[in-house]
């Protein structure tokens, strides 16, 4: 399996290469090149060669490229959706729903003519006036987690390429396919060469993304230790670096809530997705006497799910690697361990798949405290667990004396409390009544505390910032110029 530079596959010069498996059956699909240091340049090169011409291209040009794509994508989404069940594992209507997720994006950087408007001041002095206008970096990098291969990459490259960047994105190893894919899409759609790249590799694609000194900014998600390490890294060489990290994502339960709502949602962002979200759920703070009967809820709820194969309308597919359904699996042995009630236990699943599979079932703790591994670690796989506490107060403070800050959600009847959370807790993405309080595109995707790292979060009015830069023009004219005749009406090209 290929990179992908000026419009075509590249083989690479790199030696290295990795296995690409189905998660469902164990099966390898595919091997991949993994680039060494000069496949790293030689793709660095095409979206540097290819910047001034893009930069210099029309909004309106730049535009119906990318309402080409967007219609293309739309046509064509259920081929990027078995994309991704087949490599990550995640359920067809999952991977839909992140394919549609991406394509907001898109949409938003369709408006980019609008976005990118700056401002004028006529006579800010006699005869003098000022402008600011906000122009592209260059060559952007792009480095993509497994978990959503489609949708996290398209947080970041609408915006960058509307806004005149060309992009280089590194996929996960894991799941390389969905970013080749996209790239044939933008050369369907008309996309120039070299304006779209993908670099496939582990370390050393991403260090020398981060290292290159015609890379001018790089965007990343995944966990907090390796953000922080491309936040570091990135701004010491001169980049620009907005790297989306971890989280521990709360559910906290007022006494006055709707339970059955609660329990439902609490199963759907703990295990969709097989738990392998940024913004999954995993722990429920349940407030008050309530416990009881929320955890019998859940776990009435969580023994319903089938897990199996993501193509055979199971609820819940596998892991993405045997690693990751070892991880998930050892720490819900140290939960039994630490002396957390197991509610239900999704290590002996019985998966409605063929192979030998990564899965794990729906798990579920009760009576977990703040010590436990699983509760002060991401396990990033389907662990819920359920803490008590006895007033909103101690859930708040519990909820902020976390050291992550993605997402979190309040269920409550209570406007006044909901209200009061939204204020008080320090979080950067809060659902009232909502478990997955992911943004709309036109608004920023982005955390608080080890969640994130750089000021700017993704998409809406923070990513059009971040993939430009201001400049204010100050002139004065003392003589006017004329143009020659033309009655035609007046053509944007």
């Amino acid at each position: 399996m290929p990179h992908w530079f000026n419009n075509a596959c590249y083989p690479g010069t790199g030696q290295s290469r990795s296995e690409v498996t189905n998660p469902a059956t164990g099966e390898v699909t595919a091997h991949l090149a993994l680039a060494d240091q000069a496949d790293v340049d030689a793709v660095v090169a095409a979206a540097a060669a290819a910047f001034p011409a893009w930069r210099d291209t029309s909004l309106a040009n730049r535009t119906r490229i990318l309402f080409a794509f967007r219609e293309l994508l739309n046509a064509r989404s259920a081929e990027l959706a078995a994309i991704i069940t087949a490599e990550h594992g995640k359920v067809l209507s999952d991977a839909l729903g992140e394919v549609s997720r991406g394509q907001e994006v898109v949409e938003f950087a369709c408006g980019m003519p609008h976005l990118l408007k700056g401002a004028f001041s006529e006579n800010a002095s006699t005869q003098v006036d000022v402008h600011s206008v906000r122009q592209p970096l260059g060559v952007v990098g792009i480095i993509s987690p497994f978990n959503f291969p489609a949708m996290v990459p398209m947080w970041f490259f609408p915006i960058a390429i509307a806004a005149g960047n060309t992009v280089v994105v590194k996929p996960s190893e894991k799941v390389p396919t969905a970013a080749l894919w996209i790239a044939e899409l933008w050369k369907e759609a008309g996309l120039p060469a070299g304006v779209f790249n993908v670099l496939n590799g582990d370390k050393v694609a991403v260090d020398g993304l981060l290292t290159h000194p015609d890379v001018a900014s790089v965007s990343f998600v995944g966990s907090t230790p390796i953000a922080r390490y491309v936040y570091e890294t990135g701004t010491a060489h001169g980049k620009r670096v907005q790297a989306l990290g971890g989280a521990k994502n709360h559910m906290l339960v007022l006494p006055d809530a709707d339970l059955d709502l609660a329990a439902d949602q609490a199963v759907n962002a703990g295990y969709g997705s097989a738990g392998e979200r940024c913004m999954a759920i995993s722990a429920v703070v349940a407030v008050g006497d309530i416990g009881d009967e929320l955890v019998a809820k859940i776990k009435q709820r969580t023994i319903g799910l089938r897990t199996g194969d993501g193509t055979r309308g199971c609820d819940m597919g596998p892991l993405v690697t045997a690693a990751a359904r070892h991880r998930v699996a050892g720490y819900i042995d140290a939960g039994e361990a630490a002396g957390a009630e197991l509610v239900v236990d999704g290590r002996a699943v019985q998966a409605d798949a063929d192979g030998a599979g990564f899965f794990v079932g729906p798990t579920l703790f009760d009576h977990v405290t703040t010590e436990m591994s699983i509760y002060t670690d991401e396990i990033f796989g389907p662990v819920l667990s359920v803490l008590r506490v006895d007033s909103y107060a101690d859930g708040v403070r519990l909820i902020n004396a976390n050291p992550y800050g993605n997402g979190t959600a309040i269920f409550t009847n209570d406007g006044g409390a909901a209200r009061r959370f939204g204020n008080e807790v320090e979080v950067g993405m809060i659902g009232i009544n909502v478990p997955v309080p992911v943004p709309m595109a036109y608004y920023s995707f982005g955390g608080w505390k080890s969640s994130l790292f750089g000021d700017s979060h993704a998409h809406g009015a923070e990513g059009v910032h971040f993939f430009t830069r201001a400049k204010v023009i100050t002139s004065r004219w003392l003589d006017p110029s004329h143009g020659g005749l033309n009655l035609g009406f007046p053509q944007n090209t």
